[in-house]
């Protein structure tokens, strides 16, 4: 099978081709772009990610606060993104304390050798727990419902190329209020982080709804940015449920039509009573 550019008319982040199938029928396909996206803080690389070029302001601030790098939106003091021939930079300036603490974080790993897992030498280590959510809130099924149904309707990049995961945020009422797109999950997240951050708006006040499975760092995201419940349409892992009661999480998974797996702190879940 050949391949070659058409056009640009596209959805932003993919890219449109003419694809040869045999016998000469040719048909036009459009796929999801995936590039390498470096993430330097205050002058020092820290992170390459594949991702697909499109909210990348949110990608930097959602990483950087989903992974402990920043503590609130206030830590980053300015953000630029640089083309070059190899990919894209974020070039973040941050807080003084949180760039001593990131550089103390990066001198701790140098060298190590063990698990290979973020070069950490155990699990204890590897597997970074969050504090506790302290959030009392609580949901109704019907809005989780609501919002997993609504996420399927806005996703423009998944819709022209069929590679791409999205994470979307929603309120109390099930009303999707954001959504973004990536080819990775956590990328998806980390940009739905970041746009939350970027809009003043607090993640306790709504849920997370993702396309993906539910992971211990998809879990760990989540509590990290504040919000209360996770719901993924695909099914989670058994180190995701244990983060997840730790955190205080509701981690619900199979969220599909009205019907929903609570593994984690039911009570969060409010069901209508039977007629």
């Amino acid at each position: 099978m050949q391949a070659q550019d058409l056009s640009s008319d596209t959805p932003t982040g993919t890219r449109k081709l003419i694809v040869r199938r045999g016998a000469g029928a040719s048909d036009t396909d459009c796929v999801a772009e995936e590039v390498p996206v470096a993430l330097e803080y205050n002058g020092i690389s820290h992170a390459v990610m594949l991702a697909t070029p499109l909210d990348l302001e949110d990608f930097a601030l959602g990483f950087s606060l989903t992974e402990g790098i920043v503590d609130s939106r206030a830590d980053v003091r300015d953000i630029e993104l640089v083309e070059g021939r190899g990919g894209l930079t974020v070039q973040l300036q941050i807080a003084s304390g949180c760039f001593a603490r990131l550089k103390d974080k990066r001198r701790s790993l140098a060298g190590r050798t063990g698990c290979g897992l973020c070069g950490a030498e155990s699990l204890p280590q590897a597997v970074q727990r969050p504090a506790p959510l302290q959030s009392a809130a609580r949901f109704e099924a019907a809005a989780v419902s609501q919002a997993v149904q609504a996420l399927n309707q806005r996703q423009p990049l998944r819709d022209a190329s069929g590679a791409t995961h999205a994470a979307g945020f929603a309120d109390a009422q099930g009303r999707l209020l954001l959504v973004r797109e990536d080819v990775g999950r956590h990328n998806a997240l980390d940009k739905l982080v970041g746009a939350l951050l970027a809009a003043n708006r607090s993640a306790q006040d709504g849920f997370v709804v993702v396309t993906s499975r539910a992971s211990y760092e998809m879990v760990g995201k989540t509590v990290r940015a504040g919000s209360a419940l996770l719901a993924a349409v695909s099914g989670v892992t058994g180190l995701a449920i244990d983060l997840a009661a730790d955190a205080n999480l509701a981690l619900v998974g199979f969220a599909r039509g009205d019907r929903l797996s609570v593994y984690t702190h039911p009570e969060r879940v409010l069901w209508a009573a039977a007629a």
